[in-house]
């Protein structure tokens, strides 16, 4: 199945081709969808979710009009016991727990169980335990699946202890769990980006392993290339580095200090590299000394063209988000191999 990677949210839901299904789902640390309109396209209910940092609800609220939202730390939405019964009867839980403490570009385990004032949430907290307490949300709610996805650096070095410890929480709040790596540019997204996932499907279901294998033709820069655009951008120690970088290589590997190690120049014939939200870095053209526009970035990130963002530069949501299309293909075999069976057999 291929998802559109350019789309408008003035469309409507599903993706053309998809019946919608109406399994109920329910997200947290939302941002600014990404994930929930992956499950949308794919035919799902998407009930809504909770988001700490209240500019970006804001721009959830204005995108999706959810019928629960809850502006809030999810350690106080677990604390609730005045949820509607229908968050207590889902098919499917969804979570991406803010992921830069895990990051293999940051500061990983010298930031674990530091108290930090992150952008996600404007607020001094601890990032790295939030896997924990989201298994501890999964563990309250009961739904059929629960899909917890986060970046490759979880299951690598260090982290390993905490991936080794995740699984044994979701296993003990009752689900059999499996994790994946997998990379956006296998399923119909113009990025290169790799995520893990942990899937996990209530013991009580007596059901196959989940099989996930994505074979998309990869998506090039070259599709997705705004070629109106012809700004430039006029910084002597930027030029020196855009104009001796290699397409596709970072301009690290020009800089004499190795600086610079998240801005690349695109390759023209593959997938760009992942969208960060680092405002300061990311992707430049391979022709023309610019960044690269709002455009291929939400088409690089599977972005609606018409999503309302506001006050917040694309690329910072675009970077935090999951991208759609790798929701929907996700979601779809998830749809298709146990929650179809589940609802055939009720």
């Amino acid at each position: 199945m291929r998802f559109p990677y350019e789309w408008w949210l003035s469309d409507g839901y599903p993706a053309k081709g998809i019946e919608s299904h109406n399994c109920k789902v329910f997200g947290t640390f939302i941002c600014g969808g990404g994930s929930s309109m992956g499950y949308k396209l794919a035919g799902y209910e998407h009930l809504g979710g909770v988001e700490i940092d209240p500019q970006v609800a804001d721009i959830y609220e204005a995108n999706h009009g959810p019928q629960y939202l809850y502006q809030e730390d999810i350690r106080q939405f677990n604390k609730r016991t005045d949820l509607p019964e229908e968050l207590y009867d889902l098919d499917l839980l969804d979570g991406s727990p803010p992921c830069s403490s895990f990051s293999m570009a940051g500061n990983r385990d010298k930031d674990w169980g530091k108290e930090k004032k992150f952008r996600e949430g404007q607020a001094n907290q601890r990032l790295d335990d939030l896997v924990y307490i989201y298994i501890d949300t999964i563990k309250k709610l009961q739904p059929k699946v629960a899909v917890l996805e986060n970046v490759k650096g979880l299951i690598q070095g260090n982290a390993k202890a905490y991936a080794k410890k995740m699984k044994a929480k979701f296993e003990a709040a009752g689900y059999k769990v499996q994790v994946f790596l997998l990379n956006a540019a296998s399923m119909g997204v113009p990025q290169k980006r790799e995520r893990v996932f942990f899937i996990g499907i209530r013991k009580d279901f007596n059901l196959p392993r989940l099989s996930l294998e994505f074979k998309e033709p990869a998506i090039s820069f070259s599709a997705i290339e705004n070629k109106e655009d012809l700004s430039i951008i006029n910084n002597t120690e930027i030029s020196k580095l855009w104009i001796k970088t290699k397409q596709g290589k970072s301009f690290s590997t020009e800089h004499p200090n190795g600086s610079y190690f998240n801005d690349d120049k695109v390759d023209q014939f593959k997938p760009i590299n992942t969208i960060t939200s680092d405002p300061g870095h990311g992707s430049w053209h391979y022709a023309i000394q610019r960044r690269l526009c709002d455009l291929e970035l939400k088409k690089s990130g599977s972005y609606p063209i018409d999503y309302n963002f506001r006050d917040i530069k694309p690329k910072y949501l675009i970077g935090m988000s999951v991208p759609p299309v790798m929701t929907a293909q996700i979601s779809n075999q998830i749809y298709r191999q146990w929650l179809k069976p589940i609802k055939e057999a009720a």
